[in-house]
């Protein structure tokens, strides 16, 4: 460990004076943190990644929100202070605050929340989640008009560029005039936004405390707002989300960013609830290496470690387990006074061992199949049969990877889904790790003994200890299949890029739950999703979230949703789970309050206390 760390401090200081000779110094935020990762994007059409919703909840702020502080995780008042469900739950009538406003003053209204629901409808935009917006009445309908409006633009003939342009423009009128006409969401007065659904979605208010439902302020977005001529698309200059061009509504304004460096964010004055706001300022600096960011903490340059992911991270949890085991009969005290573990470990006596905190994560870790009948570079794709799929997801020791690589305490994941993540949700048993049924199903598909098998590629990024699981991983595939595999290590960026394009046979791959409903791990397998990377599709498995949606039922819907991850569990594979996730941070607990040990790991920085500058703590609640 040593020597990691030597290498991690170097790494650090070249950090530091780096950032130190291109930019004047800045005095330290009140919170620092690594986020996991750069922020890549602050475009809700584009996000998909923690740390971009992470930083999306801190600058903005949608009609309701989770509060991470209860273990109930209850719907609460936000963007919206209240709201009306009619009686066959269709019609969402939502009243803003009057006193929200925009970080540059202006009142916060329900056409800035149309506004921005109409970007993640347009299909040039390409959202990940446009699907969730699809349940809107008239949604689909203007959905796939302005598709096919696209589609005759870029065919048809046009004599010069001046005509194919005022024709791009006459489109995109048209499609705003579809939209106001066709999409139910209604603004009938500056405070009050009206959503009429297709069908009741039982987790729609949590959905609006989702970031891809997130307000814009329209006026400044659409500075940056142009039509592409050649392809009919509407654009936008990415300048939109730099400060200072960035208008946001939630706690706190962008104030500087610079990519792989770091993003910081000042207090939003003009936020409605800005009293309760007790920090003034927040860094995220850009730390790549997991060394380097556990030495930050320790020298006092960071506050809090989003995702602990050095190799010896499970050499730190059993530092915190023998620290527990000293503490015992404190510890026992503690748990019957109902406190949660992060108030335990701060009544504890000091000892740097406190700072590692773990909790059960609502989230899965998994490897991707592409289920393309070719690959990206045309040659036919062995993964297209679901026999295969199956075949090497069988030949997955689960067990192994989490005593031999990971070795922090995550659970086996034969399902998708995290076991009693849902209230009333049974997810199904999975397939056992059974090497020789393994082998006869790769025969079936027509590979005996894996003769004439493809190299098998293995896409991972270098970070997060992806390199160590895909080692093992590939070395059970070859012992137990016969069969070769490449391990295609590559930058995070270069990664996402290949992944969403679909360049890739096998990738790694993780999913954390967006909302408490099944359908957030299911959706992601449907024809369409923007999440769906492996291009998976299936009739039947399509059949079952359609009849699911259409279930009044509750217990009736869950055992359909049940049957439908049994199909991509046990038959049709998509994708093969490995573990469910422990998630590791560090911070000190007699230093900071307010991050939440709730699976949903749903961290708003916003809310962060410094118990050392004398603020209140801010405990779990029931």
């Amino acid at each position: 460990m040593g020597i990691k760390i030597a290498a991690a401090f170097a790494l650090f200081l070249a950090i530091i004076f780096g950032a130190a000779w291109f930019d004047s110094p800045q005095p330290r935020a009140d919170l620092v943190i690594v986020n996991n990762g750069d922020v890549s994007t602050l475009d809700f059409t584009q996000m998909s990644w923690v740390q971009d919703f992470r930083a999306a909840r801190l600058l903005f702020e949608g009609l309701t929100a989770s509060d991470n502080m209860r273990t109930s995780y209850p719907t609460v008042p936000a963007g919206a202070q209240s709201w009306e469900v009619s009686a066959d739950a269709l019609v969402y009538t939502f009243h803003l605050r009057p006193s929200a406003r925009w970080s540059n003053g202006e009142q916060v209204t329900a056409d800035d929340y149309k506004f921005a629901w109409m970007r993640m409808l347009l299909p040039e935009n390409g959202a990940d989640y446009v699907k969730l917006f699809l349940k809107i009445q008239g949604a689909e309908a203007f959905y796939q008009r302005r598709v096919a409006a696209l589609k005759a633009h870029a065919a048809a003939p046009f004599p010069n560029q001046q005509a194919r342009r005022d024709a791009a423009n006459a489109a995109w009128k048209a499609a705003l005039a579809d939209f106001n006409t066709t999409v139910r969401i209604d603004v009938p007065d500056p405070l009050t936004l009206r959503v009429t659904l297709r069908r009741p979605v039982p987790y729609f208010l949590s959905l609006t405390s989702f970031p891809a439902f997130f307000p814009l302020h329209r006026a400044s977005v659409q500075e940056f707002q142009f039509i592409d001529a050649p392809t009919g698309h509407l654009r936008l200059d990415t300048a939109w989300v730099k400060p200072p061009k960035l208008v946001s509504n939630g706690p706190f304004l962008l104030s500087g960013w610079r990519f792989k460096r770091e993003m910081r964010a000042v207090k939003n004055t003009y936020y409605w609830n800005a009293s309760e706001i007790l920090l003034n300022s927040i860094s995220m600096p850009t730390i790549d290496d997991g060394n380097a960011a556990v030495l930050a903490f320790r020298t006092g340059a960071v506050d809090w470690v989003s995702d602990v992911v050095p190799s010896y991270r499970a050499e730190m949890l059993v530092a915190k387990d023998r620290f527990y085991q000293e503490h015992a009969d404190d510890i026992s005290r503690l748990r019957s006074l109902g406190l949660d573990a992060i108030e335990i470990d701060r009544q504890l006596p000091d000892d740097e061992r406190k700072h590692i905190h773990a909790f059960r994560a609502f989230g899965t870790y998994f490897y991707n199949f592409n289920c393309r009948p070719t690959l990206a570079d045309g040659r036919p794709n062995p993964f297209a049969d679901p026999r295969v799929r199956r075949a090497f997801a069988m030949t997955i020791n689960r067990r192994g990877v989490i005593d031999t690589v990971r070795r922090s305490g995550e659970l086996e994941a034969p399902s998708l889904i995290p076991p009693g993540s849902i209230h009333n949700y049974n997810s199904p048993n999975g397939l056992p790790f059974d090497p020789p049924a393994a082998r006869k199903l790769l025969e079936a598909a027509g590979f005996p003994a894996a003769a004439g098998f493809p190299m098998v590629e293995l896409l991972f990024n270098k970070d997060g200890g992806h390199d160590l699981i895909a080692q093992y991983i590939a070395k059970g595939w070859q012992e137990d299949l016969g069969v070769n595999v490449l391990l295609q290590q590559k930058e995070v960026k270069v990664f996402r890029e290949q992944v969403k394009s679909g360049n890739f046979m096998v990738s790694r791959g993780t999913w954390f739950g967006d909302y408490g409903d099944p359908t957030t791990f299911l959706d992601i397998h449907r024809e369409g999703d923007g999440n769906n990377d492996r291009a998976y599709a299936s009739p039947a498995f399509e059949a079952l979230m359609n009849a699911a949606a259409e279930e009044p039922d509750a217990a009736a819907r869950l055992n359909i949703l049940t049957q439908a991850e049994t199909l991509i569990t046990e038959q049709d594979l998509p994708v093969a789970p490995i573990f469910h996730f422990v998630q590791v941070y560090l911070f000190d607990p007699n230093r900071i309050s307010g991050i939440s040990p709730h699976p949903r790991q749903e961290q708003l920085l916003a809310r962060v206390r410094r118990l050392d500058r004398g603020h209140p703590a801010l405990p779990m609640q029931p």
